[in-house]
């Protein structure tokens, strides 16, 4: 049963990791985050990438690095959560 749950929370976490990664790299094509997909994207995404924006300033005032640690936070949660769910069910 454990394995299932695992199953599921790692598929959660691919798809919005792969919605964080396509939104940041709709960022270097313009007008694309103006687009239905890029705005949808936005309004799912942004929530979780604002708290690392304002902890994380650009470096150079262009480069971003906030979605990298946000990828890097979003597996540990889920590495983190899987563990623990293990834990409990197995």
């Amino acid at each position: 049963m454990g394995n299932t749950i695992g199953d599921i929370v790692w598929l959660i976490y691919n798809i919005y990791f792969y919605m964080i990664f396509v939104y940041i790299l709709m960022s270097w094509v313009p007008n694309v985050r103006e687009s239905f997909i890029g705005e949808l994207l936005g309004k799912l995404v942004e929530p979780f990438l604002a708290p690392f924006r304002r902890f994380i300033p650009p470096l150079m005032g262009t480069i971003d690095f906030s979605p990298i640690v946000a990828l890097l936070v979003l597996r540990l949660a889920a590495v983190g959560l899987i563990s623990v769910l293990n834990y409990i069910f197995v």
